[in-house]
């Protein structure tokens, strides 16, 4: 385990210098000090590492946020509380999403790509269903549009352009996405949410 850490540690910043591509399995155990049959017995291939680095780090449970949104007294509160949560990861996770995105050409990136995407809508689906039983949630659009909306703010592309790009702090993006939702999935709440 020790070494499936060293190693992911020491590829993270190598694919977000060099990106997927130029980012050899041979680079990645030289910087690791391990033997390249190792990183293949370990992970398999080179699209493995990158995922697995995609999801080192995490301080929470996969689905840690459920617990605060069921808590949280009211919709406005418990949908704050899942946007809180899910902005800290895209922060986290941007670079190394960014480098994937690019990587999409080729066909092992892709397919991670659409597992990371496909895994993702699956939790927005799971917040969604959950804010779905809050008073004042929205009867005017399904519960799976709501879910688009809610993947498409909180998508990593957003954050992007948002946040890096425009250079807004990471609590701006976040009352942003958070008003802007509330607009949608609570809309007779809308004078409780974050202006």
């Amino acid at each position: 385990m020790a070494t499936r850490t060293r190693v992911v540690a020491t590829a993270t910043p190598l694919f977000v210098q060099n990106g997927y591509v130029d980012t050899t399995m041979s680079a990645i155990a030289k910087a690791a000090g391990v033997a390249v049959q190792t990183l293949y017995l370990s992970f398999g291939s080179k699209a493995a590492v990158l995922e697995a680095a995609l999801v080192a780090g995490a301080d929470d449970q996969p689905n840690g946020w459920s617990e605060a949104v069921s808590a949280a007294p009211d919709g406005p509160g418990a949908l704050h509380r899942y946007v809180e949560h899910v902005a800290v990861r895209v922060e986290r996770r941007f670079p190394l999403d960014a480098v994937l995105r690019a990587a999409a050409a080729d066909p092992e990136p892709a397919e991670l790509l659409d597992r990371v995407r496909t895994a993702e809508l699956a939790e927005h689906a799971h917040a969604v269903d959950e804010l779905s039983e809050k008073p004042g949630f929205t009867t005017d659009i399904t519960v799976q549009r709501a879910t688009e909306i809610v993947a498409t703010l909180l998508s990593h592309e957003a954050y992007g352009l948002l946040v890096v790009t425009q250079g807004w702090p990471l609590p701006d993006w976040t009352d942003w996405v958070v008003r802007h939702l509330g607009l949608d999935l609570f809309p007779v709440h809308a004078g409780a949410l974050p202006v």
